[in-house]
């Protein structure tokens, strides 16, 4: 399905090889126990969505390429030598025994850095701004996995540490986002932002943490697929997008909302769990900043929507109507991203029943 996604600019053997070493890379990381294979499964997985961010030869998409590189092989440095200074100090590689505070930190600022948690996050926007919506939600999505299990596996954890880059994230996140015109750059300012929610509920409630995870793909998965079937890049953009989908058009809005934290829709469950929690934590001031940091993110996100269903023509939005033609994108994709992203609400209990929360 996602060979059918991506463009055809190379090889449809190569491109299958490239998925295949894609997913491989994740998987030897999900299954390892020492931390020399869980390193070795990243670098597998950095190298293989490489050539698919450099397919398209623009200079954009080879300088984000490169940035990509650069910060993924300095996060696959630090991770290696603190597992070997873990070994050092303490005799033992495997991923769950990490007994040293020292090791435990460089790891923890390793995986935030291959993750984009702030305040190593000023790679992930010119990244996701310089490759297409497919590729971008590639990075936003699945190569978050790895990482994030490995961080889910760390035990003890330094739990400050935790706190501090989920806060920040939180916050750089909503303000990062707030003076953005290009699609690209707000929703990776929404990743980490939702990062952010995840790494401060992931010491007191991994399954939770998980949870969130999965509302958060689902969410990204509608908006990323939302905006390549419009072909949308900015906010002016939006304000013609009714006349190629309008049903979809129609629809955006929700899918936006939902991914600010609002009810009735699904984006709201993880939220209100995560705060839920940190108020069982004794953790009064840091939810509520957290609940201050989401109206942040929910500003931007109405901006798009009120870009998309109330700025129709005559407007004051620079932008010529296109001719609507057939679309040949898949769209069971999004219409099945889009129902989930806005209608699991109502079934929360039975989804924290099926989590243990």
């Amino acid at each position: 399905m996602l060979v059918k996604i991506l463009p055809l600019l190379m090889s449809p053997f190569i491109l299958a090889t490239l998925l295949f070493a894609l997913g491989l890379g994740t998987m030897i990381t999900f299954a390892s126990s020492h931390w020399l294979l869980a390193w070795m499964g990243l670098e597998i997985n950095t190298l293989a969505i490489l050539p698919l961010m450099a397919q398209h030869h623009h200079p954009r998409a080879i300088e984000a390429t490169t940035k990509y590189f650069i910060a993924q092989a300095t996060a696959a440095a630090m991770l290696l030598f603190a597992s070997a200074t873990n070994a050092w100090l303490t005799g033992q590689w495997d991923i769950q025994l990490m007994t040293h505070p020292l090791p435990v930190t460089l790891i923890t600022l390793a995986l935030a850095l291959k993750m984009g948690l702030a305040p190593m996050h000023s790679w992930l926007p010119e990244v996701i701004q310089g490759v297409d919506f497919t590729t971008g939600l590639v990075l936003s999505t699945w190569q978050k996995l790895a990482p994030f299990v490995l961080l889910l596996q760390l035990q003890p954890t330094n739990s400050t540490l935790l706190l501090a880059l989920g806060t920040a994230s939180t916050l750089v996140g909503g303000w990062g986002g707030l003076n953005q015109t290009q699609l690209r750059k707000i929703l990776a300012y929404s990743s980490i932002a939702h990062l952010g929610w995840m790494t401060i509920v992931l010491q007191f409630s991994p399954s939770l943490a998980l949870l969130t995870l999965i509302v958060y793909f689902t969410m990204t998965f509608s908006a990323f697929l939302m905006f390549k079937l419009n072909n949308s890049t900015n906010l002016n953009s939006l304000a013609i997008s009714w006349t190629k989908a309008p049903v979809a058009t129609a629809l955006a809005p929700l899918v936006l909302l939902s991914l600010g934290g609002l009810p009735p829709l699904t984006g709201f469950m993880s939220k209100w769990l995560i705060l839920q929690e940190l108020t069982k934590q004794d953790l009064m001031p840091l939810a509520t900043l957290l609940a201050l940091s989401a109206l942040l993110s929910l500003y931007f996100y109405l901006r798009l929507a009120y870009s998309l269903t109330l700025t129709v023509s005559p407007n004051t939005l620079i932008g010529t109507t296109p001719w609507r033609h057939p679309t040949s994108h898949l769209t069971l994709l999004l219409s099945t991203s889009t129902v989930a992203t806005v209608f699991l609400l109502p079934i929360t209990p039975a989804i924290v029943t099926l989590f243990s929360l």
